[in-house]
């Protein structure tokens, strides 16, 4: 991921796009001067709306751009193996139908694996989830057609969350039109499945990989959609139904942020903080590894994230300060309230203070550090610094950084 420059691949889409630097910033609404020192490496990052604005005026997604995902470990965009990801989400036509398992398939084992791989996932071992997953989507869909009713139905919730968990990866893999159609297919199981929280899950990935193509009213209204739905069909007194409603208006949130609607953003995210105090108060449900992340801590990671991107980090660190994250909170979540502490920092002059931050994240998740986009730019952009802070120097080597 160090090897990718922002600068270098906005230059490099905007000469594809035959447009002088002027003409970008008509057609994106950002200033000439933030494109000449992105282009010229001066500045080596963007706040998100600024990125997303940038994608629009050039006429392509947001990964694009970032140069975007944290990718497989292996760096295999199409090797082999995810090949055989594709495969399983897409069987070839006039394939044969799924078999009925054998007789030691067990369907709470198969469950049990689909919760292992989003635990993986949220840990960044992307090419272990990718390993795992043609075998996982073929056993749920043979589970699919064995038994009838009740047990028919819990082979769905399966097939529907371990395709969920493959359009994630896909994602991550910038391949955001293959993760679309993996989680259409996961939403046509929930619709068949014996779970009426997972349809409402499943849209909330589809809202964020509509934000990661830049289709930002399709995001808001889908999330807040389902959010309805989700409150009028009664499903938020337990605490599973108000994590599902609660991650769909947190993603509303964000989208609002990122289309520039701030207020909006506040006024949801505001209600959203509100509504997770009662999460631990409700009758809890059952594996949290297979439900929506929404607690007290993850509404407050993106208030700090939102503060950050809208160019108030005094905001942020004050948000920050002091925060006690719940054990329900992923370690990809505690990486992004890190690395937009560490943002925060540099944004305010506080070089000191970002390298502490960042070898923090070093120590708590460095698989997802080396991976993330972030955590490069804001090392690059305190590298150029003339003088250099304690610590970063192993930091920028940890990243591929440096002279």
């Amino acid at each position: 991921m160090a090897n990718n420059d922002l600068g270098q691949t906005l230059r490099r889409l905007r000469r594809l796009a035959a447009l002088t630097q002027e003409e970008l910033a008509d057609r994106s609404g950002v200033s000439v001067d933030v494109i000449r020192q992105l282009e010229q490496r001066r500045k080596h990052s963007a706040r998100l709306p600024t990125l997303h604005a940038l994608a629009n005026g050039l006429g392509v997604e947001l990964t694009t751009l970032l140069g975007d995902p944290p990718a497989v470990s292996t760096g295999e965009n199409d090797g082999p193996r995810f090949v055989a990801v594709r495969r399983a989400i897409m069987p070839a036509l006039w394939g044969p139908e799924p078999e009925p398992p054998g007789p030691a398939f067990s369907l709470d084992v198969l469950r049990e694996q689909i919760a292992d791989g989003w635990t993986r996932y949220h840990a960044a071992e992307f090419d272990a989830v990718m390993k795992a997953l043609p075998d996982l989507i073929s056993d749920a869909r043979s589970a699919t057609v064995s038994g009838t009713g009740s047990d028919q139905g819990a082979g769905f919730s399966a097939l529907g969350k371990v395709l969920q968990l493959a359009g994630h990866v896909a994602v991550r893999m910038g391949k955001t039109d293959l993760a679309l159609v993996s989680l259409e297919r996961a939403i046509d199981a929930a619709a068949r499945s014996s779970d009426p929280l997972l349809r409402p899950m499943i849209v909330n990935s589809v809202a964020w990989t509509y934000q990661r193509q830049g289709r930002l009213e399709d995001a808001l209204n889908i999330a807040l959609h389902a959010a309805d739905d989700a409150k009028h069909g009664g499903h938020t007194g337990t605490a599973d139904g108000l994590k599902v409603w609660g991650a769909l208006r947190m993603s509303a949130a964000t989208s609002a942020a990122r289309s520039n609607d701030y207020q909006r953003a506040a006024e949801l995210m505001e209600n959203a903080e509100k509504e997770a105090a009662r999460v631990a108060k409700l009758p809890q449900g059952g594996d949290s590894r297979m439900v929506s992340v929404f607690s007290p801590s993850s509404v407050r990671i993106e208030r700090v994230r939102l503060a950050v991107q809208y160019g108030h980090p005094e905001d942020a660190l004050s948000l920050a300060k002091g925060m006690r994250l719940g054990k329900d909170v992923p370690p990809s979540w505690r990486t992004w309230l890190l690395l937009d502490v560490a943002r925060a920092h540099t944004d305010l002059g506080d070089a000191t203070g970002a390298v502490k931050t960042l070898e923090s994240l070093r120590r708590a998740a460095p698989t997802w550090m080396q991976h993330h986009t972030l955590a490069v730019a804001i090392v690059r952009d305190l590298w150029a610094l003339p003088n250099h802070p304690p610590g970063l120097r192993p930091l920028a080597e940890f990243l591929g950084v440096g002279e």
